[in-house]
């Protein structure tokens, strides 16, 4: 477990839990966000499902279990300071992982949920070449129209988008409308919708996800 910055905001200052690799030995980083009111160990189960002997596994925590206060659909302004500070969070980690000497294009950022719809804004809002993004039952934060002109490139950087297609809280045309704008950053998208699924994560989705776990070039 780590410390985070004390920078302003109500996600600062709060834990990094960590697993896999220390990170002073990892030649790979996988940053994963959880969903509302789960816990950074929760998310780190996925170390599990997505295992690779380089990485390390960083998973910050919410404060109170939640990185903002509506649904992702509400304008954003709705949901700060959540949303900037979670994203400052995320920002802080990957800064963290460089100065390990572990550069962009080797750090996978993934989440489940909520945690996936930050994890999907900081990387649009962010766009350069990284070493993948996971995104479960989750899309791009904002009320419908919300402008999506994003500056930078994505490079390549592979993008699996997994979601079903009657998942109450994350409706399947903004699923639709992230792999667009992933796409047109640049992003290699690997989009899959799975009828009747429910909110979680299935078998499936986590061979798509190993396989960007795997194409990450560790041997240096």
């Amino acid at each position: 477990m780590m410390e985070q910055s004390q920078n302003s905001g109500p996600h600062q200052g709060l834990p990094v839990y960590t697993t896999g690799k220390p990170l002073d030995e990892a030649k790979a980083v996988m940053i994963l966000v959880h969903g509302r009111g789960a816990s950074p160990q929760n998310i780190l189960e996925l170390s599990q499902e997505l295992p690779h002997p380089d990485f390390a596994y960083l998973a910050p925590q919410a404060a109170n279990s939640t990185w903002y206060p509506y649904s992702f659909l509400e304008p954003i302004d709705r949901n700060e300071p959540g949303i900037t500070s979670g994203l400052q969070v995320i920002a802080d980690l990957v800064a963290h992982v460089e100065a390990a000497d572990i550069p962009a294009e080797q750090i996978v950022l993934g989440g489940f949920s909520q945690g996936a719809c930050l994890a999907s804004e900081f990387m649009a809002r962010n766009a350069r070449r990284y070493g993948g993004l996971l995104v479960f039952s989750g899309g791009l934060i904002g009320s419908p129209n919300t402008p999506r002109d994003y500056a930078g490139s994505l490079t390549g950087t592979p993008v699996f988008l997994g979601c079903s297609d009657v998942d109450f809280h994350i409706p399947l045309a903004r699923v639709e409308e992230t792999a667009v704008t992933f796409t047109n950053l640049g992003a290699s998208v690997n989009k899959q919708i799975y009828p009747g699924m429910g909110h979680t994560i299935v078998a499936d989705e986590l061979v798509h996800a190993h396989k960007i776990v795997q194409s990450i070039v560790t041997t240096q």
